[in-house]
């Protein structure tokens, strides 16, 4: 059994196996549940249907959040994939719709999937429904690439931290982008050690990035910082899968983010003390929502 405490360990033993890191990892979690291949794999399949109807439900035109500071995010971005001429191109544009979606959903008190976090549950569907709808992906291949985007978001909890409020919106949105950008690697036929890759470049590309919700809310900036995680994800994988080296290794990545998140105020960890909650504008939406009351 795997103890999910770095990177190479998970990469050293699908070389040695000579398989993909998710299907050492669907082995291993159903050895430790006392449970079948496919009991452990049709859990998964069901959390990737709640994130397709997340998305669903993210991508109606009246979806608003229970503060009403934000709604239709997902519904705008994908009209404008579909009708417009997008400088991402249409498949990008559309995986970001896709982000935007579900994290609109979880705003307006739908359910989503916590891919790691509430806070960044949109970049893994995003990237996901995006290859399977978009570009031809196999369901089945789709599913299974979840489990190595779940075995490298054991690694960064353990090693780093995937929570705002510890480590500021690099371990929420950078996490995530990191764990998208591993399971899209393995899904384009990269190696286990092309996977780690992606995983470096995700993380290093984020290091630093606060968390500062607007009014102490998971929407601004958060929603929008799906969608630029979404995009991490998909350039970090393009960079492994073309041989561009991260450097500094995926577990090393991992160590200085933790060590950056330590050393972040508390103001820039999910406080609303500090960043983009405090600016003027920032202060009079927090007003709007909640009067003169303090969040």
């Amino acid at each position: 059994m795997f103890k999910y405490d770095s990177i190479s360990e998970l990469v050293k033993a699908a070389e040695a196996a000579h398989e993909k890191i998710s299907t050492l990892v669907l082995k291993d979690h159903a050895e430790s549940m006392e449970k079948t291949e496919l009991e452990v794999y049709e859990k998964m399949e069901v959390d990737y249907m709640v994130m397709r109807g997340s998305v669903e439900e993210g991508l109606k035109k009246d979806l608003k959040s229970m503060s009403g500071l934000t709604g239709g995010e997902g519904y705008l971005m994908n009209d404008y994939a579909l009708n417009s001429d997008p400088l991402c191109g249409r498949f990008i544009s559309k995986a970001m719709a896709r982000a935007l979606a579900v994290a609109g959903c979880n705003a307006a008190m739908g359910r989503i999937v916590a891919a790691p976090t509430a806070g960044s549950c949109g970049i893994l569907p995003g990237c996901l429904i995006s290859m399977c709808d978009d570009r031809g992906f196999d369901e089945k291949d789709v599913v299974m690439s979840m489990f190595t985007a779940g075995a490298f978001g054991i690694v960064i909890a353990n090693r780093a931290s995937i929570a705002g409020a510890t480590g500021g919106c690099q371990a929420e949105c950078g996490s995530a982008s990191a764990m998208a950008a591993a399971a899209l690697t393995e899904l384009m036929g990269g190696t286990p050690k092309q996977c780690a890759a992606a995983c470096a470049i995700a993380i290093s590309s984020q290091l630093g990035l606060v968390c500062d919700p607007v009014a102490g809310l998971v929407e601004i900036p958060c929603i929008k910082r799906n969608a630029s995680g979404l995009i991490i994800a998909f350039s970090s994988t393009d960079m492994a899968l073309a041989g561009v080296a991260p450097k500094i290794p995926a577990d090393e990545c991992l160590d200085a983010m933790r060590e950056v998140g330590d050393a972040l105020p508390c103001a820039l960890k999910e406080t609303a003390g500090g960043g983009l909650a405090t600016t003027p504008t920032g202060k009079k939406l927090q007003e709007q929502v909640f009067g003169n009351n303090i969040v």
